[in-house]
């Protein structure tokens, strides 16, 4: 059936990117180190996450995922699922873009990627979670841990046909602090909404730091490392998050949490002023500063 999908599928990245490799892109990477978990019957999605989760933190064995991830009703493991079973193990988990070369930068940078594919046909689905760990592009193929095959060599072509009828569904598994390097700024502020609202406060906060290291025009970002600070009992360094995020995006919410943490610090003439410029720049937040500001006045 594989040989099939590759001569009768349409794929439409392979010929390119072997055809014009990005310069900057290794032409062989193999993560070697990247553990092998052999599937059990229908639970390559365990196997898979714990593939991905042991590579970059304490191993865990597939066994004891089960419960979280696999819906026996179901026979298989439901993407959200995936994602949530990686979050509950301390580990932001984030999308990637649905692209071949996504995949084998993510590879080069050390990450190793799962990746959801249709070993079926497109009405006679056969879902199936491998974990890429590596490419070739001078033999034009990926290196996947997969079911029970530890080093999987799967032509390009053949890659991107299964991967396809998934809608190229992939993410990464990564410890907080640590960014995919192909996320987007939007899938990874999803992921880190997602990881914090589980996930002790100081986690959250390194991984709202990183992100905001490299997008730093985010007021998303910059509230999250706040809020995540405070909740640490870091108030000096929630007030800096609050403060220059208020100063880059004259923002109410930033600038009425300033003043919350202004108040708890006994600064309250500075709280005062910062709750008064909340409520001048007005809009759906006026009503709260309004409350911000008479609780400094009391």
């Amino acid at each position: 059936m594989l040989l099939m999908l590759a001569l009768t599928g349409c794929a439409v990245q392979a010929p390119q990117l072997l055809g014009r490799p990005p310069p900057d892109l290794p032409r062989q990477v193999e993560l070697v180190q990247t553990p092998f978990f052999p599937q059990l019957e229908l639970q390559c999605g365990p196997a898979a996450l714990a593939t991905a989760l042991s590579a970059n933190g304490p191993e865990i064995r597939p066994r004891a995922l089960v419960d979280e991830v696999f819906l026996p009703g179901r026979e298989g493991s439901l993407q959200l699922e995936m994602l949530a079973g990686a979050r509950r193990h301390g580990m932001v988990a984030t999308l990637l873009p649905g692209s071949l070369e996504a995949v084998m930068r993510e590879t080069a940078a050390g990450h190793p990627v799962i990746v959801l594919q249709n070993l079926g046909l497109s009405w006679a689905p056969t879902w199936h979670y491998a974990v890429v760990v590596g490419y070739d592009l001078d033999a034009a193929t990926f290196v996947l841990r997969s079911g029970t095959t530890e080093r999987l060599e799967l032509a390009l072509r053949t890659f991107e046909h299964t991967w396809d009828r998934s809608q190229r569904w992939a993410f990464v598994a990564l410890p907080p602090g640590r960014l995919p390097v192909t996320a987007t700024e939007d899938e990874a502020t999803r992921a880190l909404i997602a990881f914090e609202r589980n996930a002790p406060p100081d986690a959250a906060a390194r991984a709202y730091a990183a992100a905001l290291a490299r997008w730093p025009d985010s007021l998303v970002l910059a509230m999250g490392l706040g809020n995540a600070r405070h909740a640490t009992g870091d108030k000096a360094g929630a007030e800096q998050a609050f403060r220059d995020a208020a100063a880059r995006h004259e923002s109410a919410a930033a600038w009425n949490n300033h003043a919350s943490v202004l108040l708890e610090l006994g600064r309250r003439e500075e709280a005062r002023r910062a709750a008064q410029h909340a409520v001048e720049l007005g809009g759906p937040l006026r009503e709260t500063a309004l409350a911000t500001l008479r609780s400094i006045d009391r």
